[in-house]
C-alpha cells in the first residue's frame, strides 16, 4: 500500500508459498461484498430523481422541482429533509450495525459475519422493491444498512488475513474494485429503468441479486486461518493455510499465527486496549482515514449525482447517463476546483443560469477525472489501511472503528449535502477541495509505507517512523518469542 514514508531499515519476514488459484477466487467472491454497498450508493441518486417515485414517495419535492416561477434557487430544488432521510438512513443503520458486526466476526467467523450481511440486504432490497409507503422504504433501508456495515466490517478482514502478504494490498483492492462495479452497474440499470412507471421498484429490487450472490458464496468459502486459530480450530486452520498458500510446509507462518492469537487472548477488552498509547497510530488512521474519505465529497458525487446534474440543467436521461459515466470514471484538488469554478461563473449566488452544450460535457468531463482519481488513491485506501496496519488483538476493533466513523460522517455529509449546495452553493465544491488538500499532506507526513510487511510486524513499522516512534513502545517480542529493543 502506497504511502508517504517508506521505512526502509525493518528486516521483514517472508513466508514459503505461491499465490494459489483457490486464493484467488475466494478473494474474489468474498469481494462481492463490495458490491452490496457499490450498488447502494450507485442506485440512490438515480431512484431519487425520477418523477414516478417522487410523486409516490415525496410529492412536495416533485412540486419544488417543477416549478418554474424562478422562486425557487436552482441550488435549493432538492432541499428536503425527508428525502436526504431516505439516503442517509442506510448508513446510520450501517453505524450502528458495525459494532454488533464486530463481535460477530470475532466469535463466529468472517464468513458467517459476511452471510448475516448479505442476509439483511436481501431483504432489506425486497421491501423497498414492494416499498407502498415511506415508513417500508425506511425500514428496508435501515436492514441495507445492517447489511453494509457488516460486509464492510468483515471483508477487508478476510482478504486481509487470507492474501500471502506479498499482494495483500491488490487483492485488498477487489472490494474497492466491486464496489465501483456495483456504482456503475446501478448507473446502468437506473438509466435503462428511468423510463418505466415502476422502474424505481426494479432498481431497488435488483440489489437483491448480489446479496443473493454473496450468502450463496459464503457458504462455498472456507474461513479463515487466523479466525479458525482464534476458535481452537488449530487442525483445520493449518489445513487452510496449506491450501491457500499452496504448499505443506506452512509450519513457520502458522505458528506466528498461533503466537499472534495466543498474544490477542491476553487482551480481553479490544476496544479499551485500542485506547492505549501504543495502538495511538491504530486508533489515528482507523478513525481519520475514513474521515477524511468522507469529506472527499466522493459519496455525495456518487448516490446524489442524478440530482447534482439535474440541479444544474441536465435533462432526465442526461442526467442518469451522466451518472453512469461518472460510476465507471482519472485528480481530485483541481478538479473540485475547476467544477467550483464553473458553476459560480454560469449560477452565481443567485441561482439562476444554465450551461451550455459544451460547458455541460465539460463539467461531466472533470467530474470524471475527480472520480478517476478517487478510484485509484483514496478508494481503496479507505479500507485497505485499517486491515493491513492492525495486529489481531486489535483487528475487529480497528475495523469495526473504521466502518463505524465511515458511516457516521457519510450518514452526516448524505443529510446536509442538498442544504448545504441550497446555502454554500459553488462554495461547496472548494469546501470539498480544502479538505483534499489536507489529507493529502496528512497521509504524505504521518503515513507509512506498509507494502510487503506481514501485519503481525507492524510494530516496528511504527517504530521505525519519525512521528509515532513517540508512541510506541521500545520494547516488543519477535517472532523468536525473543525480547528486544
Amino acid at each position: 500500500m502506497a504511502g508517504g514514508v517508506l521505512v526502509t531499515s525493518i528486516n521483514r519476514r517472508q513466508y514459503e508459498g505461491k499465490v494459489t488459484m483457490f486464493v484467488l477466487v475466494t478473494c474474489l467472491v468474498a469481494a462481492m461484498g463490495g458490491l452490496l454497498f457499490g450498488y447502494d450508493l450507485g442506485i440512490t441518486g438515480g431512484v431519487t430523481s425520477m418523477e414516478p417515485f417522487l410523486v409516490k414517495f415525496f410529492p412536495s419535492v416533485y412540486k419544488q422541482m417543477k416549478d418554474e416561477s424562478g422562486h425557487e434557487s436552482q441550488y435549493c430544488k432538492f432541499d428536503n429533509e425527508l428525502l436526504t432521510l431516505f439516503t442517509s438512513s442506510l448508513y446510520l443503520a450501517a453505524l450502528i450495525a458495525s459494532f454488533f458486526a464486530s463481535t460477530t466476526t470475532r466469535m463466529l467467523g468472517r464468513k458467517a459475519s459476511m452471510f448475516t450481511g448479505g442476509l439483511f440486504f436481501l431483504i432489506g432490497a425486497l421491501l423497498n422493491g414492494f416499498a407502498i409507503n415511506i415508513e417500508m422504504l425506511i425500514i428496508g433501508r435501515l436492514l441495507l444498512g445492517f447489511g453494509v456495515g457488516y460486509c464492510n466490517q468483515s471483508v477487508p478482514v478476510y482478504l486481509s488475513e487470507m492474501a500471502p502478504a506479498k499482494i495483500r494490498g491488490a487483492l485488498n483492492m477487489g472490494f474497492q474494485m466491486m464496489i465501483t462495479i456495483g456504482i456503475l452497474g446501478a448507473n446502468i440499470i437506473n438509466y435503462f429503468t428511468s423510463g418505466l412507471e415502476s422502474g424505481w421498484r426494479i432498481s431497488l429490487g435488483i440489489g437483491a441479486v448480489p446479496a443473493i450472490l454473496l450468502c450463496i458464496g459464503s457458504f462455498f468459502l472456507g474461513d479463515t486461518p487466523n479466525s479458525m486459530i482464534e476458535r481452537g480450530q488449530k487442525e483445520g486452520a493449518k489445513k487452510m493455510l496449506q491450501k491457500i498458500r499452496g504448499i505443506d510446509n506452512v509450519d513457520e507462518e502458522f505458528q506466528d499465527l498461533i503466537d499472534a492469537s495466543e498474544e490477542a487472548k491476553k487482551v480481553e477488552h479490544p476496544w479499551k486496549n485500542i485506547t492505549q498509547l501504543r495502538y495511538r497510530p491504530q486508533l489515528t488512521f482507523c478513525s481519520l482515514i475514513p474521515f477524511f474519505q468522507q469529506l472527499t465529497g466522493i459519496n455525495v458525487i456518487m448516490f446524489y449525482a442524478p440530482v447534482l446534474f439535474k440541479t444544474l440543467g441536465f435533462g432526465n436521461n442526461a442526467s442518469l447517463m451522466s451518472a453512469v459515466i461518472t460510476g465507471g470514471g482519472v485528480q481530485m484538488f483541481i478538479c473540485q476546483i475547476i467544477v467550483g469554478s464553473m458553476i459560480a461563473i454560469n449560477f452565481g449566488v443567485s441561482g439562476e443560469g444554465s450551461f451550455t452544450h459544451i460547458e455541460a460535457n465539460l463539467l461531466l468531463f472533470f467530474i470524471c477525472l475527480y472520480v478517476a482519481a478517487f478510484a485509484w488513491s483514496w478508494g481503496p485506501l479507505g479500507w485497505l489501511v485499517p486491515s493491513e496496519i492492525c495486529s489481531l488483538e486489535v483487528r475487529s476493533a480497528g475495523q469495526a472503528t473504521n466502518v463505524a466513523v465511515n458511516m457516521l460522517f457519510t450518514f452526516a455529509i448524505a443529510q446536509i449535502f442538498l442544504t448545504m449546495l441550497c446555502h454554500l452553493k459553488f462554495g461547496l465544491f472548494f469546501f470539498f477541495a480544502g479538505f483534499v488538500l489536507i489529507m493529502t499532506i496528512f497521509i504524505v507526513m504521518f503515513f507509512p509505507e506498509t507494502n510487503n510487511v506481514p501485519i503481525e510486524e507492524m510494530n516496528k513499522v511504527w517504530k521505525s517512523h519519525w512521528f509515532w516512534t513517540k508512541f510506541v513502545s521500545d520494547v516488543v517480542v519477535d517472532h523468536d518469542r525473543k525480547v528486544v529493543a
